[in-house]
């Protein structure tokens, strides 16, 4: 049988791949819909495509996770200190509404902040996504039907970004749409996708991802630096860009990546820059002073010690750490048997960010969903992450209830909560560990083993390696007869005979 190189498109389209008939937890959750997918179904012959159905069951889920936010939209954000923690509902969407000065209307970063916050503390371009609710909401009435309203308003511009992400996870992998049903049905997903307007960076960046899988490397620079003027992880995306360009020798595309995504973030910022710095440089200076919070393993290290570690040394320490990660991710991209695929190393790197900060939210989660299912679309795996993920997003909000009750003490004790930080850092080291795994051995990665390369991997997509770090000589070097030849950057024939797919 030819290759798919020398099979021309129309004669053979490429096969979509079926989870129910590759995994066994998808196959089994099929049950509930009718069984696995049959190789005679009529797939794409009705209005049901793989890509809408995951569209609509991520709507789905992100409504049943405003309905979980139901009580405190009642009362609870606005009455009792605790009760928005027990319930598990709390945002930050309807405290900011009034505390960044929206209510007043106040312009982002040009107009002064009473309070201990003296400008907004957010990126410029998630200054504006807030700016713009805030427009959107009406004015009428008490402060409490105010903030009411900028939260929904907010929920449904989210819900939007919710939409895009699901569609560009599922469209990434051109074979495998339906690995999308993994993010549209993560947990924590909904559970966190009304706590921040961290979702706006997570929209772009999953463009982003999709635009370099179809070879547009201009597109995907301007949308990743769109998406870093939102959040700053997703500058860290270019690292592990750098280091597969270099296997590769894809210089060009990797330089103009790096052009678009200054130009647009420049593009952002540089009219507040100049006219309202101080406002301006409010969020990296906010990061850069801010303490030891939430969900980190630095805060269990400052909880149980006499000697607490100081800002600086956090601070210079978690760098140092994010410096090492990369060069890891750097050795083990030159010393892999197979080039690694480019949303591996991109879940590694933003998992490292994340996990060496001093800070880890419960709805960063969001951030590593999308890489998390284009890096390893095994549901087994996915669902270990996410009930860890789910125990934290318990675990963080009854630890508060503990704390803000009083001699009441309702909810979790320190103790409880470093448990649950470890289970949630730990869920996360498991998945970055199989991801691992499977740079090592190929064989056991998945979108591999059914037969493609680099689906998310644009012009690195079965292209020959360059440059590596290994005791091997360079394929195009080694005689076409030696039977210990292996294709290290070219995908394997799309052929299924023998395959359990």
């Amino acid at each position: 049988m030819p290759s798919a190189e020398t099979t021309p498109a129309r004669v053979r389209e490429p096969e979509t791949v079926r989870p129910t008939r590759e995994d066994e937890i998808a196959a089994a959750g099929s049950e509930l819909i009718g069984g696995p997918l049959g190789r005679r179904a009529l797939t794409g012959t009705s209005w049901w495509t793989p890509v809408r159905v995951v569209v609509l069951v991520a709507i789905g889920m992100f409504a049943l996770g405003l309905v979980q936010k139901a009580p405190c939209y009642d009362g609870a954000w606005f009455f009792g200190a605790s009760s928005q923690y027990t319930h598990a509902c709390y945002s930050d969407i309807p405290h900011l509404y009034q505390g960044r000065g929206f209510a007043d209307g106040l312009v982002p970063y040009f107009d002064k902040l009473p309070g201990d916050m003296d400008y907004l503390e957010y990126p410029v371009l998630t200054g504006v996504f807030m700016e713009v609710a805030s427009w959107l909401t009406p004015g009428s009435g008490g402060i409490q039907h105010q903030e009411q309203w900028y939260w929904f308003v907010n929920a449904g511009m989210l819900m939007v970004c919710a939409a895009v992400i699901a569609v560009c996870v599922s469209r990434t992998h051109r074979r495998r749409p339906w690995d999308g049903l993994l993010l549209a049905l993560a947990p924590a997903f909904a559970l966190t996708a009304t706590i921040n307007w961290d979702l706006l960076a997570v929209a772009l960046t999953a463009a982003a991802m999709l635009m370099w899988s179809r070879g547009r490397a201009v597109a995907f620079g301007v949308l990743l630096g769109l998406a870093t003027a939102a959040k700053l992880y997703p500058l860290v995306l270019l690292g592990p860009l750098l280091v597969l360009c270099w296997r590769a020798g894809k210089w060009r595309a990797f330089f103009q990546a790096v052009g678009g995504a200054a130009g647009a973030w420049l593009v952002v910022n540089v009219p507040v820059m100049l006219f309202a710095f101080e406002g301006w440089s409010k969020f990296y200076t906010f990061s850069h002073d801010r303490g030891i919070d939430f969900g980190s393993f630095w805060l269990i290290w400052s909880q149980n010690s006499s000697n607490p570690p100081s800002i600086d040394f956090v601070n210079t320490t978690a760098s140092a750490l994010v410096v090492l990660s990369f060069l890891g991710i750097a050795a083990l991209t030159f010393t892999a048997p197979r080039r690694p695929r480019f949303a591996q190393l991109a879940f590694l790197m933003v998992a490292a960010f994340i996990l060496t900060n001093k800070v880890y939210s419960p709805q960063y989660v969001l951030w590593l969903v999308p890489l998390a299912v284009l890096a390893r679309p095994k549901w087994r795996d996915f669902l270990i992450w996410q009930a860890c993920e789910v125990a934290y997003f318990l675990g963080i909000w009854f630890y508060l209830a503990y704390t803000t009750s009083g001699d009441a003490h309702k909810g979790l004790p320190t103790e409880g909560y470093h448990w649950a930080i470890a289970l949630h850092l730990l869920g996360t080291l498991y998945l970055c560990a199989v991801v691992v795994r499977d740079i090592l051995r190929p064989e056991r990665d998945v979108v591999r083993r059914a037969g493609d390369d680099d689906p998310s991997g644009g012009v690195l997509d079965g292209a020959a390696d360059q440059f590596v770090l290994r005791g091997l000589r360079h394929p195009e070097q080694e005689a076409p007869e030696e039977p210990s030849r292996t294709d290290w950057g070219g995908p394997e024939p799309l052929s299924h005979e023998g395959r359990s797919l």
